[in-house]
């Protein structure tokens, strides 16, 4: 799988994906290309079955520092905020329920296994959305992080509006989206934006993600299945869900494997799961 000219792109033996936002000069500001690479590079990840797991950070001082100010400068006559995409010349986004720019963080949230982002200096706008995509965040001491939209007369409008109530509540979404206001590593871990904090954020995710590629990938593909849609069940739905997934795993050949290596005091060696598990 290649890197593209926004995205550096490397895949380890144990199935940990390392994805780098490669536009360091702009602190890996969101435009056209990087909207495209980052759709592309989680739809060809979601067709790995070796993959186990994900960590998504940027190359040099910002994770990401929001939409390029080129893409403001010529928003007048532009239909699409995230990117400057006309309906006409936006990309199809087929039966999706998403637009190109949401995909570029939803497709993240969407991908199977676990995704950890690696936060450093800024996340903001759509860089913070970006980053509230993943499952997990590690944030440096120095990351700052805001919903900045509100500062172009603009809302979040790359799926930020759902993560933030999941996150922190609906009242602090209210609170960070009708201010804009930046927020600090240790008020963004007690806020619930960040969930560690780290001084090397992205060596943190990567030996967290090496952790997490050692586990059953049917089992780990089948929790996030269930987080990814409990905050929009009922309690029953809910139940009924736990229930499929443990009926599914339950003596399949990872889940004895699972069992058979804990006993023995070995490694497990775990079959690569089928493209809908």
């Amino acid at each position: 799988m290649a890197s593209t000219d926004r995205i550096a792109l490397s895949i380890d033996d144990q199935g940990v994906a390392d994805v780098r936002l490669n536009r360091p000069d702009k602190m890996n500001a969101l435009e056209r290309a990087m909207f495209s690479s980052l759709v592309e590079t989680a739809d060809e990840l979601a067709k790995d079955a070796s993959l186990r797991c994900v960590v998504l950070s940027g190359e040099g001082r910002s994770f990401c520092a929001g939409l390029d100010f080129a893409s403001f400068q010529g928003m007048a006559d532009a239909d699409d905020a995230t990117g400057g995409d006309s309906a006409a010349t936006a990309p199809d986004m087929g039966e999706r329920i998403t637009h190109h720019g949401q995909q570029a963080v939803y497709g993240w949230t969407d991908l199977p296994v676990p995704v950890i982002a690696a936060l450093q200096g800024h996340a903001l706008g759509g860089g913070i959305q970006l980053a509230l995509g993943a499952d997990i965040r590690i944030a440096a001491p120095d990351t700052k992080m805001s919903v900045l939209e509100i500062r172009w007369g603009l809302v979040p409008d790359m799926t930020g509006t759902q993560a933030l109530i999941n996150l922190v509540g609906i009242d602090v979404a209210k609170d960070l989206t009708f201010s804009g206001r930046m927020v600090g590593a240790e008020e963004a871990k007690e806020l619930g934006l960040v969930t560690h904090l780290a001084d090397d954020p992205r060596a943190m995710a990567l030996e967290m993600a090496a952790d997490i590629a050692k586990k059953s990938p049917h089992a780990i593909r089948a929790a996030k299945r269930i987080f990814n849609v409990a905050p929009k069940l009922s309690i029953a739905e809910g139940f009924a869900m736990e229930r499929e997934e443990i009926g599914r795993l339950i003596s399949s050949p990872n889940q004895k494997e699972s069992v058979a290596a804990f006993f023995e005091k070995r490694d497990p060696v775990f079959a690569d799961p089928d493209p809908i598990d």
